[in-house]
């Protein structure tokens, strides 16, 4: 470290209080903005592997904001299955249940050989079974963790009681901590008789999906189909978790931004003399703005630090509470560490912007006589 660094230092080191508030006000704006987007990132990653398990396309109804609101007609889905490209079709029926202490619970009802559970590993139960016995539910491992449940007794979801057949682990959180329900009997659930949320269709030559698409939207006027890159980047909900999270992060860097300029303008305040005597000794007013740039990139660094330190720690235990019921699954990308990293240092040096330009214009004969 040179002497322009050491010098850096000491004097972020003489107003410890006020430098731990600034680089808290850095490391929780660090911390928020990497929990709050790598949650809801995680979030669209477990919905979006859902829906492209083993498949080309999804298929939902046309202009729906949500594909819980979503209808398609048990007629439309096997009119798909006769297309002569279609290779197989899963049909999907998705809500929202509640038992006991757990009023939110994914639900998914689905067909016998649905790859959501003919390739789950099954803890207990028999997948071949699926839908065989009346009024019998499944449960993913999470779930059956916190609602205590184990195969053969009776669980109350909802209004209804339904045996549990079989617990089955997932890698998804969504669906390791949710409900299966043989189709017929979640369509009675829900009073969606005839009617899934949306379909995923898998196609024998993947190259024929342009025409498929097309015959889709000319033969079932209410239906669209989007190939599963497309659908993630269109979908409107996904678009607008995205842009929510960032802003929550944003806004939170906002207030870190505030105390490292009330940092950097109090420490220029308190060196008005100093800053005179560096100026007498040959230091130009460009230098005199560094030094008080380099204290709030200090700052910063020592926040993005801390900041992730806290951030990693929150998701590792938001993981691992059983409160989640699994489904918080982040994922932190080097992008994101990235972009975090460069708007910490935007918003140190933007709150460093006034005290450097107002100490790069204190003059020595001035600042001498200052009290």
């Amino acid at each position: 470290m040179g002497a322009f660094g050491r010098l850096t230092l000491v004097n972020i080191r003489r107003h410890k209080i006020r430098t731990l508030l600034s680089v808290a006000g850095i490391g929780f704006g660090v911390a928020a903005m990497l929990t709050i987007v790598s949650i809801v990132l995680g979030a669209i990653g477990m919905f979006q592997n859902i829906l492209a398990s083993e498949s080309h396309y999804v298929v939902f109804e046309k202009n729906v904001s949500d594909l819980f609101f979503s209808s398609v007609q048990m007629e439309q889905i096997a009119a798909l299955r006769a297309m002569p490209e279609v290779d197989r079709v899963d049909p999907m029926l998705v809500g929202i249940v509640s038992s006991p202490d757990h009023p939110i619970i994914t639900c998914f009802g689905v067909e016998a050989g649905d790859p959501h559970v003919s390739k789950a590993h099954w803890l207990s139960g028999d997948g071949s079974r699926f839908g065989v016995e009346p009024n019998t539910l499944y449960l993913g491992r999470r779930a059956a963790e916190f609602l205590k449940a184990s195969p053969g007794r009776k669980l109350r979801i909802g209004k209804g009681e339904f045996q549990l057949g079989g617990v089955l682990r997932t890698d998804n959180g969504f669906e390791d901590g949710g409900v299966f329900m043989p189709m017929k009997l979640a369509q009675e659930y829900f009073h969606r008789e005839g009617i899934v949320s949306v379909c995923t269709v898998k196609l024998k030559n993947p190259r024929e999906g342009s025409l498929f698409k097309t015959e889709v939207e000319r033969r079932f006027g209410g239906l669209v189909a989007l190939e599963n890159r497309e659908f993630n980047q269109s979908y409107s909900q996904f678009r607008i978790l995205n842009f929510t999270s960032w802003a929550v992060g944003i806004c939170s860097f906002l207030l870190g931004g505030m105390g490292v300029a009330n940092t950097m303008l109090m420490s220029v305040f308190t060196r008005i003399r100093e800053i005179a005597i560096l100026r007498v000794c040959g230091f130009s007013k460009a230098q005199v703005a560094a030094l008080v740039f380099g204290e709030a990139a200090m700052v910063a660094g020592i926040g993005v630090v801390s900041g992730f330190v806290i951030g990693m720690l929150s998701l590792r235990a938001m993981n691992a509470a059983p409160q989640f019921q699994g489904y918080v699954q982040a994922i932190i990308r080097v992008d994101i560490l990235a972009a975090i990293t460069v708007i910490a240092f935007a918003t140190a040096f933007g709150g460093a912007l006034y005290p450097a330009w107002y100490a790069s214009k204190i003059q020595p004969a001035d600042a001498l006589r200052f009290e």
